[in-house]
């Protein structure tokens, strides 16, 4: 009947005696680089071989050498220290906020404006980091901070979610840009009335839709009716695609318009000029009061806030 494996316990500095002697072939020295002396060393050593039950090193005229057994032992003894040392280094890393996971979502302003700047930042310096971020309309960021799948959102409070759940950090307003084609039969006028644009084809996101609610409600100030040529969609990658290939026109915030006619993605399209200035509510930063955050994702709230504090395009910087 064969015999059950032992159970060997040996402790770090244990492990680190076995790695020193080999090193250094002298259980002097070995003992000073770990900060033992002598005496204790030996007796450390004594005390593995007697728990494995076999000598590990031959003293030798050159100094010490391992064993079979006690070359075996350094193998697995290496592997466990480097295990240890790097366990270490990754704790500190998440102590530090350099390491670790993170979720976050925003609608579509602030992820282009903001947080692609604060996010290049953060991995710069913690190339690890996993970091995943989803651009949806404000009530699915808010679901998903509500049910702890997020950490935190840049989105608006709307009235079916109890504000008292959340640390609430005030950022910007958006601007709504038209967006057309640049070679829009509209693009070279140096100012474009509503008139004008209401018998315009146009691309929205659904009703609803903060971005699209300013732009009708700015219709509706001057005293005209919504357009009735829209085609619907919460796509941005659509929207895009199907301005390029018409004369249709596109509400979106002025973050989104910028990234897409100034270097280096200047993809062929204009920001037509209005009269007034047409603005949506403003979004807040949040995240959940029951929840706190990791160290990683505070940096990356740090960068936030600071990248908010600063004109919009440097944020493009």
């Amino acid at each position: 009947m064969p015999f059950p494996p032992a159970r060997l316990m040996l402790k770090p500095a244990q492990l680190r005696l076995i790695q020193q002697i080999a090193e250094t072939g002298q259980l002097q020295l070995a003992a000073e680089r770990i900060g033992m002396t002598q005496p204790a060393a030996s007796r450390m050593l004594a005390e593995i071989e007697n728990q494995i039950g076999a000598q590990l090193f031959l003293r030798q005229p050159k100094g010490m050498e391992p064993t079979e057994i006690g070359r075996t032992v350094l193998r697995r003894a290496r592997v466990i220290l480097r295990e240890m040392s790097s366990m270490a280094s990754d704790v500190q890393a998440l102590r530090e906020g350099f390491g670790g996971a993170l979720r976050v979502g925003a609608v579509t302003g602030p992820a282009v404006s903001y947080l692609v700047s604060a996010i290049r930042e953060i991995k710069q310096g913690a190339p690890e980091a996993d970091i995943t971020v989803d651009v949806m309309p404000s009530r699915e960021l808010l679901l998903h901070l509500a049910a702890e799948e997020m950490d935190f959102v840049l989105a608006r409070i709307l009235p079916e979610f109890d504000s008292r759940d959340f640390n609430i950090l005030p950022m910007r307003d958006e601007k709504v840009a038209f967006l057309v084609r640049a070679s829009h039969p509209l693009s070279r006028s140096p100012s474009v009335t509503l008139t004008e644009l209401a018998g315009q084809e146009w691309i929205m996101q659904q009703r609803g839709a903060p971005i699209r609610e300013a732009a009708l409600a700015a219709f509706a100030d001057v005293g005209l009716s919504e357009p009735r040529n829209i085609v619907n969609s919460p796509s941005l990658l659509l929207t895009i695609a199907y301005l390029a290939q018409g004369d249709a026109v596109a509400p979106m915030s002025e973050e989104v318009a910028e990234l897409l006619i100034r270097p280096p993605v200047g993809a062929g399209f204009a920001v037509l000029q209005v009269p007034h200035e047409i603005r949506v509510s403003p979004y807040y930063l949040l995240d959940l009061k029951r929840r706190p955050l990791s160290p990683l994702a505070m940096r990356l709230r740090e960068k936030l806030v600071a990248l908010s504090q600063s004109p919009v395009r440097d944020a493009f910087g």
